[in-house]
């Protein structure tokens, strides 16, 4: 009996095409399904975290550059936003409070500074399972290869959520920056 693939959902922020084709491309390796969302506007990001834009999903990654605990998102001409559409080149806890609807996910974070527990506990407060993210300014490759050695060990190496946030974390001192915080 073949066991059913895992399902990721793939967010790719403002200047993070290539970490997410990479981590998109590995992922399929490893035999998951990826949905990718390219993210060029608040609307498109709220879409997807709100699960208006979503399929079912086991991980969601959002492969995003960030800044003071918050998704920096491309600045858009005021003319350009949508009615509604939240405004300004970030997106923080506030937002995802306000927009999130993440029942039973995983959300894993690649971005400088989103591993801050006050927006990890927005994510956990929408419903994640679990919350991973770097709290502090991260090389981008050691964030790269902690996203890929977690999804590994989750995947190929059936191991729970802290067993491979444990190995992933255990790279260098870079990665170390990741934190984990899960619902209790």
């Amino acid at each position: 009996m073949k066991q059913q693939a895992v399902r990721i959902t793939l967010a790719a922020g403002p200047n993070s095409e290539l970490e997410s084709f990479a981590l998109r491309a590995a992922f399929e390796n490893f035999g998951a399904k990826v949905d990718m969302h390219w993210i060029g506007r608040p609307n498109d990001l709220i879409d997807v975290l709100s699960g208006r834009n979503r399929r079912e999903t086991d991980y969601f990654l959002l492969s995003f550059h960030g800044e003071e605990e918050a998704f920096l998102m491309p600045e858009l001409g005021e003319d350009v936003y949508e009615d509604g559409e939240p405004r300004g080149t970030t997106f923080g806890a506030n937002e995802i409070k306000r927009y999130a609807s993440l029942k039973g996910i995983h959300v894993i974070s690649t971005g400088c500074t989103l591993g801050e527990k006050k927006l990890a506990d927005a994510f956990l407060e929408a419903g994640a399972l679990s919350y991973t993210a770097p709290d502090d300014y991260i090389d981008g490759d050691a964030a790269f290869i902690f996203v890929l050695t977690m999804l590994y060990e989750l995947m190929n190496n059936t191991k729970t959520v802290r067993a491979a946030f444990d190995r992933a974390s255990s790279i260098d001192e870079e990665t170390k920056l990741f934190q984990l915080y899960m619902q209790k």
